[in-house]
């Protein structure tokens, strides 16, 4: 069942799947169609989950951002079993918070040194 109402503010939490090899766009098809499965199955659910791949010359990543730390769902199995299926070699990053809001000042830390 779909929710209609705006989810509230909360932590987000991003973490990577990197591939060892670049894997081309024709090869990530079956991949991009799980991300974007997943993603409708989280609104519908209010739930923030989302996944990005990230195509450059020495590797592949998948970007994963949701509202939580652990990376043990079945949304990660389903993930991790899809870049088997392409034989592809990878690594799960520990998730980092990502701050959400105000940005702050920068720091210069030039003017730190003594």
């Amino acid at each position: 069942m779909k929710k209609d109402r705006a989810l509230p503010q909360k932590d987000l939490w991003a973490y990577a799947y990197e591939i060892s090899l670049p894997l081309g766009d024709e090869r990530l098809t079956s991949i991009k169609e799980l991300l974007r499965r997943e993603h409708e199955e989280a609104v519908e659910d209010g739930r923030r989950w989302a996944g990005h791949v990230v195509v450059e010359p020495l590797v592949t990543q998948i970007l994963v951002v949701s509202d939580g730390p652990d990376i043990d769902h079945e949304v990660s199995h389903r993930l991790e079993a899809g870049l088997e299926a392409l034989n592809a070699r990878f690594v799960v990053t520990a998730p980092l918070l990502v701050v959400v809001g105000e940005p702050t000042q920068p720091v210069d830390v030039r003017s730190e040194v003594v």
